[in-house]
This record gives C-alpha cells, sequence and structure tokens, in this order.
C-alpha cells in the first residue's frame, strides 16, 4: 500500500458532473479559499443588541469633521443614522397638516345576555353596530383582554379570550366593552397600513384616552376608506419603542365611557416610506412566481405591480443626502443634532424651486462635489418622473438646479434602455445601469461638466444593489450572468452560474446585495433562493484567484471595512452584524456554532475500472487561532460503485488539536476500511470557537480488483 496526496483545485465547479469534476471541490458552506486552499470563513457578532423596525436595503458609512461615526440605516420603513450602537430615527415628515376634533374613540355596551368564559362570539347592545368597531382588533371587557377577527351585524365575530396575560371570564349583560381602537378622521389622507403619524397639541378625549397617550408617534393599523384610518391607542413611550425588530409591541390603552370628546386642534405629521419590503409583479391569475398557490385556487395577490422599497443615499461632508426610492430627496444636517428628521432639498433656504423632487438615486461625485441625481423630473417639468433623465446641481451646492452659463448645473438623458436601474462611482468615473445598457460618466468641466457614453449594450442587471464597484473596477449579477467592467465590460466565467440562476427568485431579484469583502479579495451577492422570499444564499467571486464558492445566510445589506475595522451586514432578524468576527453565529446569546463543509468530487484511480481501498488518512489541518480547548473537524470518505449510483460506504473520523500545547498536536492518522470504485473527500464542522485550514491529506489507498 502507497501513501497518496490529496491535492484539490481551488474553487468550487458545478457547472460539470462531479465524476467528471475529478480533482475539484462539488459541494461547499461557510468556507472559502485562500492561497488555493480551503477554510472556514469567519463568524459574526451583533453590533449592538439595538435593533431597528422594518428590512435593512442599504448601508452608507461616513466620518462627521469631529470624527464622529455614522452609518446610514435605510429600511423599509423607517430611516435610521446608527451612531454609538443607538438608531436615530430621522425619517422625513411626507407632510404635515391641522385638523381639528379628528379622534373618535370606540365604546359600547354587552347585548343583555351574560358573556360566558368560552363564548368567541360577543353580541353589543341593539342600537350599537358592530361595524362601528375596527373590523379587527381588541377590545377590554372588565379586567379581561380580547381580540377579535370580524364583524358581523352587532356581533364581534371570532374573538380569542384571556389575552395579554389576563383570565377569561363570565361578564354580565350590559357590561363595558371597550376598545383600544381610536378612528382618526382626516379627508383625502392618503395614508397605507403601516405608514407612522406623529399627532401633537391633541386634548383628552375625557378618559383614559388623555392628550399624552395622543400625543406620540403611531402606526397607522387599518384603513376604512380614503377619509378614515384607525390607530391602536397605547400607553405613553418614547420613539425608541416605536423602532424594536418586534414591531411597536405596545401596552395597549382601552377607553371609558368618558372618551367622548374628539381631540380639539390637532397637528399631524405623516413620515415617508420607502415603501414595499417585497416585490409584487401583476395581479390576479399568473401573479407573482410560478407555482404560487395551490390549483384553481384564487389570486393571493391583489395589490397591483409594485417594486420593492429602498433608499438610497452618500454624504455631503458631514452631511448626509437620503432618497426614498421614486420619491423625493432629503438632507440631515450634523449640526442639527441626531434628534432632527431630515428634510426635503426644496425646503432648504435659498433654493431656487428647481430642485428634483422624484428620482431613484442620489449621489455626491467625490472628485468635483456635484450632487447627482438619477431617474429624476426634469427642470421643466418638475414632479413629472423621466426615469432616463441624470440631473446634477451646480459644483458645491445643494440649492442651484437650474441651469445657467454661472453655474455646472444641467442634464443628462439617457437613450438605450427604458428606466435607469442604479449608478456605481469608482475612481475615475461613475457606471451608470440601464435595464438594458452600462453607461460611463465623467466630470468634464465647464460648459459642459459630465459627459457620458455608452460602454455595453444587451447586458442585464438584476437590480439597483446588485453591482459594487472595488478601485477602478465595477462587479455585478445579472439576470442570468455575472459581469465586470474594468474598461471593458465583460461576462466573469462562473463555475456555479448554473446552480445558482436555477435555484433564485427572479420575482424578488431586486433584493439582490453586491458586497465587497476586500480584505479576503471577495465579492459577494447575496440573493433570495427559488423558494424564498427574502436572501438566504451567497455566492462569492474571489477576484483574487478567480475562484468561486457559495453558501447559504440571511444577509439584505453590508459595508466593506472602512470606518469599521470590520466589515458590517444587516440581518433579517432586523440587527447589524459585524462579520470575520471570531468563530462562531453571534445572532443568539450565547453564540451558536457554525456548521462549515466542503466536498470533494469523486475520484478514482486510473479510468475507474478498478476498485480501490482505501485503509487510513494522513490528516492535514490546521486550527491556528482557534478558541475551542479541543478544536476538531470530521473527515469523511465516501465511496460508491458507479457514478450514478449512491454513496454505498461511507466512514468519518474526527480529527482534533490540542490548543494548549506549545507545540500543535493533531491526530495522528485515521483509520478506516472502504472500498469503491470511486470515493469522495468531504471535511466539515460545528463545533464553537473553531476554526480550520485544510492542506493536503494523504490517503493510504491501493487498488482492489475489478469486482
Amino acid at each position: 500500500m502507497a501513501l497518496s496526496k490529496l491535492q484539490f483545485r481551488s474553487g468550487v465547479n458545478k457547472e460539470t458532473t462531479s465524476y467528471s469534476n475529478e480533482g475539484g471541490w462539488f459541494d461547499v458552506d461557510k468556507v472559502r479559499f485562500r492561497s488555493g486552499f480551503p477554510e472556514k470563513i469567519g463568524g459574526w457578532t451583533k453590533q449592538s443588541e439595538n435593533s431597528f423596525l422594518g428590512t435593512c436595503r442599504s448601508l452608507h458609512p461616513w466620518v462627521a469633521l469631529d470624527g464622529s461615526r455614522f452609518v446610514g440605516v435605510g429600511t423599509n420603513r423607517k430611516y435610521y443614522i446608527e451612531s454609538g450602537a443607538a438608531f436615530y430615527d430621522i425619517t422625513p415628515v411626507k407632510k404635515t397638516v391641522n385638523l381639528t376634533n379628528p379622534f373618535t374613540a370606540r365604546n359600547a355596551n354587552l347585548h343583555n345576555t351574560q358573556v360566558s368564559a368560552t363564548d368567541t362570539v360577543i353580541r353589543l347592545v341593539n342600537n350599537t353596530a358592530a361595524s362601528a368597531f375596527a373590523p379587527s382588533g381588541i377590545i377590554k371587557i372588565g379586567s379581561e383582554i380580547i381580540t377579535y377577527t370580524g364583524t358581523s351585524g352587532d356581533t364581534l365575530t371570532g374573538c380569542a379570550r384571556g389575552q395579554e396575560g389576563t383570565t377569561a371570564a363570565v361578564h354580565a349583560g350590559s357590561s363595558n366593552v371597550s376598545s383600544s381602537t381610536i378612528k382618526v378622521s382626516h379627508t383625502d389622507h392618503e395614508a397605507s397600513i403601516g405608514d407612522f403619524v406623529i399627532f401633537s397639541g391633541a386634548t383628552s378625549l375625557g378618559g383614559n384616552i388623555n392628550a399624552s397617550v395622543l400625543n406620540q408617534e403611531y402606526e397607522v393599523s387599518s384603513i376604512i376608506d380614503g377619509n378614515t384610518y384607525q390607530i391602536q391607542a397605547r400607553t405613553v413611550s418614547t420613539i425608541q419603542s416605536i423602532t424594536v425588530s418586534t414591531g411597536l409591541n405596545p401596552t395597549y390603552l382601552f377607553s371609558s365611557t368618558s372618551d367622548t370628546s374628539s381631540g380639539g386642534a390637532v397637528t399631524l405629521k405623516y413620515l415617508i416610506s420607502a415603501g414595499l419590503d417585497t416585490s409584487i409583479f401583476g395581479t390576479g391569475w399568473g401573479a407573482g412566481t410560478f407555482g404560487r398557490g395551490s390549483w384553481n385556487s384564487s389570486a393571493s395577490i391583489s395589490a397591483p405591480g409594485q417594486a420593492l422599497g429602498f433608499w438610497s443615499h452618500d454624504n455631503f461632508g458631514q452631511n448626509l443626502l437620503i432618497n426614498s426610492h421614486n420619491g423625493n430627496i432629503y438632507y440631515w444636517q450634523f449640526v442639527n443634532g441626531l434628534e432632527s428628521r431630515a428634510t426635503a432639498l426644496s425646503d432648504l433656504a435659498g433654493a431656487d424651486g428647481l430642485a428634483p423632487t422624484v428620482s431613484k438615486q442620489v449621489m455626491v461625485s467625490d472628485k468635483d462635489r456635484h450632487t447627482i441625481v438619477f431617474g429624476c423630473d426634469s427642470e421643466t417639468d418638475i414632479g413629472v418622473q423621466d426615469p432616463m433623465l441624470i440631473r446634477f446641481s451646480s459644483q458645491e451646492s445643494l440649492t442651484t438646479w437650474g441651469a445657467s452659463s454661472t453655474n455646472t448645473a444641467g442634464d443628462l438623458r439617457l437613450g438605450s434602455g427604458s428606466e435607469i436601474v442604479c449608478a456605481v462611482e469608482t475612481k475615475q468615473q461613475i457606471i451608470v445601469f440601464t435595464d438594458t445598457s452600462v453607461y460611463a460618466m465623467q466630470f468634464l468641466g465647464p460648459p459642459f461638466t459630465f459627459g457620458i457614453n455608452m460602454i455595453s449594450d444587451n447586458t442585464t442587471i438584476s437590480g439597483a444593489f446588485a453591482p459594487v464597484g472595488i478601485e477602478d473596477s465595477v462587479f455585478w449579477m445579472g439576470l442570468s450572468e455575472f459581469y465586470s467592467y474594468d474598461g471593458t465590460v465583460k461576462e466573469i466565467p462562473c463555475t456555479v452560474k448554473d446552480f445558482v440562476f436555477k435555484d433564485f427568485n427572479q420575482d424578488q431579484r431586486s433584493k439582490v446585495y453586491a458586497a465587497s469583502n476586500t480584505a479576503f479579495s471577495e465579492v459577494w451577492w447575496f440573493y433570495p433562493s427559488a423558494s424564498s422570499f427574502e436572501n438566504d444564499r451567497y455566492v462569492v467571486y474571489n477576484y483574487g484567484q478567480n475562484i468561486w464558492y457559495y453558501g447559504s445566510m440571511s444577509r439584505t445589506a453590508w459595508i466593506d471595512r472602512g470606518i469599521s475595522a470590520l466589515p458590517v451586514a444587516a440581518g433579517t432578524d432586523h440587527y447589524l452584524y459585524r462579520h470575520e468576527s471570531g468563530f462562531d453565529d453571534g445572532s443568539t446569546s450565547p453564540s451558536t456554532p457554525i456548521s462549515a463543509y466542503i466536498e470533494s468530487s469523486q475520484m478514482s484511480i486510473g479510468d475507474g475500472e478498478n476498485f480501490v481501498f482505501i485503509s487510513k488518512i494522513i490528516p492535514d489541518l490546521t486550527f491556528r487561532d482557534s478558541t475551542a480547548n479541543t478544536p476538531s473537524a470530521t473527515m469523511t470518505i465516501k465511496a460508491r460503485n458507479f457514478p450514478g449510483g449512491q454513496y454505498l460506504q461511507t466512514n468519518s473520523s474526527a480529527v482534533s488539536k490540542e490548543v494548549s500545547s506549545t507545540v500543535e498536536k493533531f491526530t495522528d492518522q485515521l483509520y478506516v476500511r472502504i472500498r469503491g470504485r470511486s470515493f469522495a473527500f468531504k471535511i466539515q464542522s460545528s463545533s464553537l470557537g473553531e476554526t480550520w485550514r485544510l492542506g493536503s491529506p494523504r490517503v493510504d489507498v491501493r487498488p482492489d480488483g475489478r469486482r
């Protein structure tokens, strides 16, 4: 018997069969390659225990003149500035209105019939229609809190008894039924469920619903019609209580029979919302992905086709510009403090009245400091969006947008495509993507300011966050290809392309997020798999080694190391995470192990005519930097008789190291007994505090005949 060195090509190849990829890797999760050898990726830890409301789709870091470090966090519900591990809500106000007596509290009495502790239908007095209550909501009878799901005539239906820690009880006829639901009357309010409104100036309704209860920020809980909506009264809370990841999670407050007033003179400030958390394509039959719902079932999508809601942002000096996608552009000023809200460009002092009011993206050019807006309204038609128009302010100005011979403001209109998707800045130029083409935009100086040239046609892009710029190169994910630009646009040969795009939810392609991890010369793309509506997979292009690998992870936004020593990413659980931090999954407390593995393609001796017999493995593995007392990984040899057959024999053994020793001590050799025409090698780990890197293990293998 002779020892044979197991040497594998770096990267993963899923474009061929396992058998034809002999000498390569075929399957992987949470493993990267460094200098050609596989190793477990780094772990992640929470930035803080503070969370945000909504799903974060974009992050932007910057540093103020005094050294303060900030991260802009744009979610579909709010816009925050993260500073010192706290989230500050700077979401702009969409509109402000003054109303008189807009509030109506809900109150009634039971029918004369007694209500038992098990009744799920509750009848109100004959002269009080249940329709006066919210279509669904929360009520209180005595000390019992009850939820209901519907109304019918004078009854509340679908009642769930003894909620919020209370006890289901018997209630006498004519008992008072109070509700937490407050009706708000506002003609043409234009609000949607989930929008936020700040009330101020209101007076008490006369009972439990006093002025301090009304004068706070509320979420719109339901829409009655275009003139009325509803909120759920809650105990007085701080603004932070409305931004937690678990939702608003309020302590409900119920009206009394004295709550008969209407609030007096009230100011309402409606906050803007980026929009949907999930893209919706079309309506009715055929809407969404193939196979949605059961055969002959009704359509589950009733809203018209709507795009994902997200933000773009860039810093203007120490201040911040933010833009809700297909919405207005807003400006947050450092001197006003973290408690201040961003205001519209058009409201700035000295504004010329020609600032864009609707756009797809805002950017500040680093070299020449122009504010550039993509897919916006024109100077001559304010408010009407042109999805192919680019406008830029005069140099160093946020208020001068009207083009003249005395400034550098102006515009450019692209000709190829139907809409601008996004733009990415490199060291030398700005790369602009439409849905069909790619343009290069460069600063020329007066009188033209900027010039633009098409550099590629018939090119696709998944979404606004699918590209990432690294130095003078740009990498992006298309609808069926990966691309790069380094002076020339070209497809990147990808050894996992079919694997990725055949397991890709195209309906949610706008959620694709490209992330640079320059410490390892990597570009990551987080994307939703075919069975998921949220990012749950990633694919990595290592541009230093020109190889690919992939895995599973839920991240919706990412920023590379810079103002932070480590990359920071947003999770679907509404927390920010520091990556390449430790070796474990820090999303829970205590941390949990990261399960990582890599498996080779099938290998054989010669042409695979003979069986082989493997008796032992000589590991070549380092656990350097592991914090576990005895880190270990499992090496597995799997044998099969035919390429298309099942693995008939599997033999696994653990490789361990004593980290306390001054000299690394490893398992000397692993004894196995396994036989087959071909075999595959796998290494995996799933313990706390361990990391590993594989070298070139040896196996004791010999031919073992043809039968």
